[in-house]
């Protein structure tokens, strides 16, 4: 009997239900996976906290949990917030509700693959940045201590979770040297010349190397990163880093492959996982028919990836790499690509294109 896998969807803000379409579309159409999705729509954002006071009912959070794999699109819209001012996040919920303490973010510039980088010809680049997304400097985000004429946030950073973030990124880089996509090196990056919580964090992180004796680890400083993502991006393998850091480097890699819109996105724990692109809702478009879904697609890749390895599922992971390919392939050849990347497609078109590929 095909096994159904029921997927929780955030349809999102903005352009989100504009690229969620067409990836459950292209989902839907993949053949040879040995299964079925049966997607489930979750109301949650920005634009459902103005309807009615609630950026993510307890229904639609349980709903999600007990799914087998969540997709969420962008959330949140710079034009709505609480009454404190921030923006609706309910994907930070997400992760902190459901200890999704595991950040993914894959930067892979493939040949042919438009990247500000002045790359040799034919050089790929292909590292994997690991965020820590449920403690660091996002800790006290929903208590600043705000003041007259002085504000403070708190990081945090535990033994018990930084160990789980650790022991997952070697497991990943593991897996990348037995694929053939990396060499199995795992560096810490930190602040832990001036600041004595990354001096901790470092500590956990050698210590947890110690069960790895197969793998290299290192460490490097958050600003040398971000300059040798810029001067030698292939120098690196697997990264594993705080919250605030992970979430400031993610962009400079979506940078480097040639913007947001090619920037898919994992939160993974212990029982669950969310797929979602790094972009926003990008309200300035929404509606155009001119978003890049290829984010969204190469997320839902993501989230087949993950599927496998959970059920033991082989086909599953064939398909996560057959639809991550045919998004690379389109990008190198731009043949139908979204105005972003230089082409005339409607976010339909686009992601129409990535179907046929499959086919």
């Amino acid at each position: 009997m095909t096994k159904t896998f029921e997927i929780a969807i955030f349809q999102g803000d903005g352009i989100g239900p504009e690229i969620m379409a067409p990836t459950l579309a292209v989902l839907e159409s993949m053949s040879g996976l040995d299964c079925a999705f049966s997607f489930k729509d979750l109301p949650a954002g920005a634009e459902h906290y103005a309807r009615t006071g609630d950026a993510l009912p307890e229904a639609s959070m349980q709903a999600a949990e007990a799914a087998d794999a969540i997709l969420l699109s962008a959330m949140g819209m710079p034009s709505i917030r609480y009454p404190n001012g921030q923006e609706i996040a309910p994907q930070l919920d997400l992760r902190e509700r459901m200890g999704l303490f595991a950040g993914v973010r894959p930067v892979r510039i493939a040949k042919g693959q438009p990247t500000p980088l002045k790359l040799d010809h034919g050089q790929e680049v292909d590292f994997v940045l690991v965020r820590e997304s449920t403690e660091g400097l996002f800790h006290s985000r929903k208590s600043p201590d705000v003041r007259a004429n002085e504000a403070y946030e708190t990081m945090k950073i535990t033994r018990e979770t930084s160990e789980k973030l650790f022991r997952f990124t070697f497991e990943l880089a593991r897996q990348r040297k037995a694929a053939g996509r990396g060499p199995g090196r795992v560096t810490c990056v930190d602040k832990a010349n001036v600041l004595g919580a990354f001096v901790f964090f470092r500590e956990v992180f050698d210590g947890v190397a110690q069960d790895y004796p197969d793998l290299n680890a290192d460490h490097t400083y958050v600003d040398a990163t971000a300059l040798w993502m810029v001067e030698k991006p292939e120098s690196f393998d697997v990264m594993v880093t705080e919250n605030m850091f992970g979430d400031i480097l993610s962009d400079l890699g979506a940078g480097l492959m040639g913007g947001l819109g090619l920037a898919p996105s994992a939160d993974i724990g212990a029982q669950n996982a969310v797929f979602q692109p790094c972009h926003g809702s990008a309200p300035d478009i929404a509606g155009k028919g001119m978003a890049n879904p290829f984010a969204m697609i190469l997320s839902a890749a993501m989230m087949l990836d993950w599927l496998a390895i959970q059920h033991d599922h082989a086909p599953l992971a064939a398909g996560g790499t057959a639809l991550r390919e045919a998004v690379e392939a389109e990008i190198a050849q731009r043949t139908c690509v979204t105005p972003d990347l230089g082409g005339t497609a409607t976010t339909d078109e686009a992601a129409a294109a990535i179907a046929a590929r499959l086919t």
